[in-house]
């Protein structure tokens, strides 16, 4: 297993931000939840948000692009196990794994929202 460890930090955060690509570059999902986390982010800013909000806003829409690219692993890992080949098991990973990213997006939608109306009731009736 030693001949996969990286001894360098350096490069180990190259490695790291290769996945982040391959993740931008080859999922079309990652990309929509990385515009929406964009999109929420520049309400927090027009609502102006306090700073523990837009800490829970951004750990909200990481922990959905973090499920992505967890769902994307599973589905690379079992795709290449099964050679591609349809497999009822392979099938049931992928649909948990993808309502675990479904569970986390609609988490951080609720909250999100929950954070907003509260801004915009602030807003308009006070």
């Amino acid at each position: 297993m030693n001949k996969f460890r990286s001894r360098n930090f350096q490069r180990s955060v190259m490695y790291a931000l290769n996945g982040l690509r391959l993740a931008f570059r080859s999922q079309r999902n990652f990309r929509k939840h990385l515009v929406i986390a964009l999109f929420t982010f520049s309400i927090a800013f027009f609502l102006k948000v306090s700073l523990i909000e837009f800490c829970i806003i951004l750990f909200a829409n990481m922990f959905v692009l973090v499920c992505e690219m967890f769902n994307s692993v599973i589905e690379f890992v079992i795709d290449a196990y099964y050679k591609n080949k349809w497999a009822k098991l392979a099938k049931l990973s992928k649909d948990i794994a993808a309502g675990a990213v479904l569970l986390s997006a609609t988490v951080s939608a609720i909250v999100s929202l929950l954070i907003y109306a509260s801004k915009i009731y602030e807003l308009y009736y006070r």
